[in-house]
Formats: structure tokens, C-alpha cells, sequence
């Protein structure tokens, strides 16, 4: 897995605090979202970059600079939505306000369409799968919902714990659920239709007491949404799953005595994300027990793959800080592996059933779920994003079904 992994560089002459992937336009053009800070001038700002990789092993792939908006302060969280033609970019600043912009990827600009302020010291934002929604949580104990409707923002007040509760991290988990996590390695539950604070909680100091620890980074994946996943301090990394909330799951981390869960960071964990790049083909194979592999990133510049009851594997060290990774979600194993293009056009598909509780099924019907079915037409404007990964040959066949 390792061995297979290409690392180009691009050096820059500001800091990045944190950068996001949005869809791309070909298979061989994506673009990716900065957040960055210059220490000289003082001057925080997004930039819009293209990364054009032509697929050719003689040439490197190039990063270029196409638009660049100077941001009323420092960046401290960065969020995109992957599902329209031009994206959001969702951005939270030191001084309180959430900023909404759209990226024009044909043009390569970047349209501001509102902002929202008085959210306080917010540390983490999320935007929902309908790209209409953002939660909010800060250092100041605050938690804030933030709506996008005719292209103006509104905000509503979640929580506020009057400084008695530190957030670092949020993850929307549903349309009406999310997950907060802050001081001490804690995790809490959300649910929108019962107002007044988290419906359920974990709590644990993974470092004994030796160090006030808090949640930096929290993932949830899409196919299992009953299991969060956190990143924090010490180089901690666990999973809280729902079914079993009494006790979390280590998964790296300096308090652990497993020495299959020991990290490859003794320091700051900023970023944890569900693996959907170099372990992606393996998904179907772990069973809903054991919790899927995490890529990290730390503060003493590693990025590491994490699996439980596994040794952890380095793919990156770095002599600076790592503050922050993406996985870009059209990648080769994640998509080209799950969908097909037949001879007429049609989308293709594995059907679901297939990988689980097969005791209890005959053979008449593990011999149908193992057949491929047609995507649903209502389905083809999000799966056709990814597809450019397909085989060059299919092309011509992707252009007719982008007009449907």
C-alpha cells in the first residue's frame, strides 16, 4: 500500500492552515482550496489553485495559483460542499464570522455570498450533504446552526455552556445530527429535534491525567454512521461506537499498553479521515465490528494510516508540522472499483446484501445480489463525478450520459 504511494512537493512562501479538494472538472484537472496565512504581511487569505496532473511519468504535476481573496482574519476551520457544479466554500475565522463563497472552477474565481458574524471563538465547522447547513462549535463553549436560503445567512444559537465546555471539532452525522468534540477527549451527540443540549455523551482521558487533552478532528463515514471517529492530543486516536457507548475504541495513542495501537505521533493529531484512498478496495472485507482504517496527520509531520489491531504505516515525514490533508473523493480506488459503464451506456453497479449474513441466505439469492444493476437515473449526476477515473475507452460514453 505504502510502496505504491507517488509524494510530489510545492513549496510556498506562506503558512497553510488548512487546504480542501473540490470536484473536479477532468479526470486530469482537480482544484484545491487554501487557507493560508503570510507571517511577513500579516495578510490571511483563500486561494484557489488548480492541480493539473497529465497522467505522464515524465512530467510532475503542477500547482497554479488562480484566485486569491484576502479574509478579514486567520482561518481556523475549512469545509467544502462536493455536490453542485460550483461548490461552496465554507470558511471560519478567528474573529467569529462563518464566510460562504462559490468556486467558479470553469473561470477560477471564487464569488462571496454571505458571511454571518458574533458566532464567537469558533474552532470547527461542518457543512450538511445538502450543502445548505452549517453547525459551528467554539472554544467558548458555543454551538451555532447557520442556513444558507436565497443566498443570505441565519443563524441560530445551539448551545452556549457560558465557557464551562471547550469544542475543538464537529461532524454532521444526519440531516438533524451531528457530533461535537472538545476538552478532555470528550464526544458528544447532537440531536436538532431535542433542543437544550447533547442527547448522549463519552468521556474519557485516554492520558491518565498526564495532559488536558481535547479533540482536534472528528470523521464519520458514510456507510457507518453509528461509529465517530476522533483525533486529538498525544496522538490519540479513537472511535466511539453508538451500539457500545459505555467504552470507546483506542485505536493509536500514548496511553495505550496495545502495541498494535501504539501512534506513529506522540504529538497533535490536527486532521483524522476515514482512509478512502489507499485501503479503499479492502472496505467491503472488514466486518461492522472492528472500526475502518484512518489516515492522520500530526504535528511533528507525519501522515500515517491507522488500523485497529494493526501497526500503524508512516507514508510521510515531514521536518514541519502537518496541519491538515484531504482526500480527494474521486480517486481511482474509491470509485472506478464501485461502478461500471456498459457497452449502452448505463451506469452499472454492485447490489448490496452481498458481504454480510450470508449463512441465512440461499444460493438462489446470493447468486442474484452477486449480479451488477443499472444506477438509478436520479442517481447519475452524483456518481458521473467520479467516473472520469474510469477507463479512457468509456469516455465517449460518459459524455452521453452527462446530458441526461
Amino acid at each position: 500500500m505504502a510502496s505504491s504511494l507517488q509524494i510530489h512537493h510545492f513549496p510556498q512562501d506562506y503558512y497553510i492552515d488548512s487546504l480542501r479538494w473540490l470536484p473536479q472538472l477532468s479526470t486530469f484537472h482537480h482544484h484545491i482550496i487554501l487557507a493560508s496565512f503570510h507571517s511577513d504581511s500579516s495578510t490571511c487569505s483563500l486561494r484557489l489553485l488548480n492541480f493539473t496532473d497529465e497522467n505522464s511519468t515524465s512530467n510532475a504535476p503542477e500547482l497554479t495559483l488562480q484566485c486569491s481573496l484576502t479574509t478579514p482574519s486567520r482561518i481556523t476551520s475549512l469545509k467544502t460542499s462536493q455536490n453542485s457544479s460550483k461548490p461552496l466554500v465554507v470558511a471560519a475565522t478567528f474573529s467569529g464570522e462563518l464566510l460562504v463563497y462559490t468556486a467558479d472552477l470553469v473561470n477560477g474565481s471564487l464569488e462571496f455570498v454571505d458571511l454571518v458574524n458574533g458566532l464567537g471563538r469558533v474552532k470547527g465547522i461542518d457543512v450538511s450533504e445538502n450543502g445548505l447547513e452549517f453547525v459551528s462549535v467554539g472554544e467558548d463553549g458555543r454551538v451555532n446552526w447557520v442556513g444558507l436560503d436565497g443566498g443570505k445567512l441565519s443563524k441560530r444559537k445551539v448551545f452556549d455552556s457560558n465557557g464551562l465546555v471547550s469544542y475543538g471539532a464537529v461532524k454532521w452525522a444526519s440531516p438533524v445530527e451531528f457530533v461535537s468534540g472538545g476538552l478532555g477527549f470528550g464526544l458528544q451527540w447532537w440531536d436538532q429535534r431535542r433542543p437544550g443540549g447533547p442527547v448522549s455523551q463519552f468521556k474519557a482521558n485516554w492520558t491518565r491525567g498526564t495532559t488536558s487533552g481535547i479533540v482536534h478532528s472528528i470523521d464519520i463515514h458514510p456507510s457507518r454512521k453509528h461509529t465517530c471517529l476522533a483525533g486529538g492530543s498525544s496522538g490519540t486516536v479513537f472511535a466511539w461506537d453508538l451500539r457500545w457507548q459505555q467504552q470507546a475504541i483506542m485505536l493509536s495513542g500514548v496511553g495505550t499498553s496495545d502495541l498494535s495501537a501504539l501512534s506513529p505521533s506522540e504529538s497533535d493529531v490536527w486532521e483524522v479521515q476515514y482512509d478512502n484512498y489507499t485501503a479503499s478496495s479492502n472496505y467491503r472485507n472488514i466486518s461492522e465490528s472492528r472500526v475502518l482504517p484512518a489516515m492522520i496527520c500530526s504535528e511533528d509531520g507525519i501522515l500515517a494510516v491507522i488500523e485497529q489491531g494493526e501497526e500503524p504505516i508512516e507514508l510521510l515525514a515531514e521536518p514541519c508540522a502537518i496541519n491538515s490533508f484531504d482526500i480527494n473523493r474521486q480517486n481511482p480506488s474509491a470509485s472506478a472499483k464501485r461502478f461500471k459503464v456498459s457497452g449502452s451506456g448505463k451506469i452499472m453497479r454492485r447490489r448490496a446484501g452481498k458481504q454480510h449474513l450470508l449463512a441465512k441466505k440461499n444460493t438462489k439469492r446470493k447468486n442474484r445480489l452477486s449480479k451488477t444493476v443499472q444506477v438509478d437515473r436520479s442517481d447519475y449526476n452524483n456518481v458521473i463525478g467520479a467516473l472520469p477515473y474510469l477507463k479512457d475507452e468509456d469516455t465517449p460514453l460518459l459524455d452521453t450520459l452527462s446530458q441526461l
